[in-house]
């Protein structure tokens, strides 16, 4: 039966509650939001699905709580909280409401869980402190939501719910965006690993547009780029490649020469007649044509070529 009511607690909010609320209000739009610790909202019933209160984890009878002893655990026996069990049941169905093809809803799911969802869920049980992160602590996904409670004098008493319908606003906004993205990702892959067979032996990957690479080469274990060249709004770029997915490290720099030029500049230390960019990190580098960007391009491996840059590359 279709859920009448979403069913979770009253008074002050939380990350996970929000953000199961997110799942939920997408696969059941017309079901109402009720926030209630009263015995006759937070106990079982056909007309509901009740999550981050009630005292018991059972899917059949559609309620998802972790406040109790013996509350549920992941395989590897880290905690849920509401958030995880909510996504464990409804959120391959949500990839699938949000447009998410069937064939990459298995991928995301499980990518989403362990990069967005997890943190969530050890947060909320206190198994991880956003103060690992350092300075940046309070700027973390739960810290923020909780941020727009309303302060502890408040007294109009309409408060915790209208600061909970304005927050689950924007934990959608995350949600929806990190989901998008993920999505694209998977999209990119494929025009990528074409790209890269249509490249051959050759160091230049040529894109139809700006896109996500550095997965899909890593996947198809393209060692031998080094430089990625695509159309932008009204030129064309030309990129490095990062050697890992942390930090700044990259397999070849562009030229060091053209550090920090543009135009005539760089056209002249560069010989290409368009060169119209080089980044002073000598990282990406813009064109006005796309013969531009391929000739720059081509000087740039050239360059890695003589200094043994490329390869060290393929040696790795």
């Amino acid at each position: 039966m279709t859920p009448e009511f979403l069913v979770t607690h009253s008074g002050g909010f939380h990350a996970d509650e929000l953000l199961s609320s997110v799942i939920l209000t997408r696969l059941f739009p017309q079901a109402r939001i009720v926030r209630s610790r009263a015995p006759e909202w937070i106990t079982p019933a056909v007309d509901r699905i009740i999550y981050d209160v009630g005292g018991a984890y059972d899917a059949a009878a559609r309620i998802f709580d972790h406040h109790q002893r013996g509350a549920p655990l992941r395989e590897d026996g880290q905690p849920y909280s509401s958030f995880g069990l909510v996504w464990k049941h409804f959120g391959r169905d949500y990839l699938i409401a949000s447009g998410v093809p069937e064939a990459h809803a298995a991928d995301i799911h499980a990518s989403f869980d362990a990069s967005f969802v997890l943190p969530i869920d050890l947060v909320d049980n206190g198994a991880l402190s956003p103060s690992v992160a350092g300075v940046l602590g309070g700027l973390t996904l739960p810290v923020l939501l909780e941020t727009l409670k309303p302060v502890f004098d408040e007294i109009d008493p309409d408060a915790d719910d209208r600061a909970f319908h304005n927050a689950l606003a924007i934990a959608r906004a995350f949600v929806e965006a990190r989901i998008a993205k993920s999505a694209a990702k998977l999209r990119a892959e494929a025009l990528v690993h074409q790209a890269i067979v249509d490249a051959g032996e050759g160091r230049i990957l040529e894109l139809p547009m700006g896109m996500p690479f550095r997965p899909a080469v890593v996947k198809a274990g393209a060692d031998h780029l080094l430089f990625v060249v695509h159309p932008r709004d009204k030129d064309w770029c030309l990129t490095t490649i990062r050697r890992a997915d942390e930090g700044f490290e990259v397999r070849a720099d562009l030229p060091a020469a053209w550090a920090g030029l543009t135009n005539g500049d760089l056209e002249a230390a560069s010989g290409v007649r368009g060169a119209s960019f080089c980044h002073n990190g000598r990282f990406v580098a813009a064109a006005k044509t796309r013969e531009a960007a391929l000739a720059m391009a081509e000087l740039a491996v050239k360059e890695a070529v003589s200094t043994g840059t490329a390869e060290a590359v393929a040696a790795e």
